[in-house]
């Protein structure tokens, strides 16, 4: 669970920090908007994305399924600025099938923590391979992040892409 109470505090020492004063016009609900910004933005911290996979149906299908475009967004954990962006996850049945929305969903929890692209990526795959057993599984995350794009080296519009491949995805191309 967030503690917004501390978050508030928090963002009054940094507004202070700034040379700003947190009690001006503008800025005196900054703080709760935050907290309650953040308690969204990191609500995955708290739940398991394995108990979204576990629903699942018997189904004797025979070809790749994919879900693509799927949008999401994650603080990066290095700056907690956001990236944003689209993955595509397929999987070959191995008797079983999942309904999208578990898929998605899943992709949200993992997402709202404070992350890596990487690890999203190697734990979602890990996630549907570990809960639904198919024959194969890849996870493509592709993102902008903005710790690169309004920071740094302002590269603004570059896609950071992630890939892993499980099973016979990895080892039969």
């Amino acid at each position: 669970m967030v503690d917004k109470d501390k978050i508030i505090a928090a963002v009054n020492v940094l507004l202070e920090a700034l040379g700003e004063d947190p009690a001006r016009e503008g800025l005196v609900e900054t703080p709760k908007r935050v907290s309650e910004m953040y308690s969204e933005l990191f609500s995955g911290i708290s739940e398991d994305p394995s108990e979204v996979l576990n629903i699942g149906f018997n189904e004797e299908h025979n070809g790749l399924v994919t879900l693509q475009d799927l949008p999401f967004s994650s603080m990066c954990e290095h700056h907690l600025l956001p990236f944003i962006g689209t993955a595509t996850i397929s999987y070959l049945p191995n008797g079983r099938i999942l309904g999208a929305s578990k898929l998605g969903r899943a992709l949200d929890i993992l997402s709202k923590r404070p992350q890596l692209q990487e690890r999203i990526t190697s734990q979602l795959a890990e996630l549907i391979h570990s809960t639904l057993r198919p024959k194969g599984v890849s996870v493509t995350l592709s993102a902008e992040h903005m710790c690169m794009s309004i920071r740094g080296i302002k590269k603004q519009g570059t896609r950071f892409v992630t890939s892993v491949q499980k099973g016979v995805l990895k080892t039969d191309h």
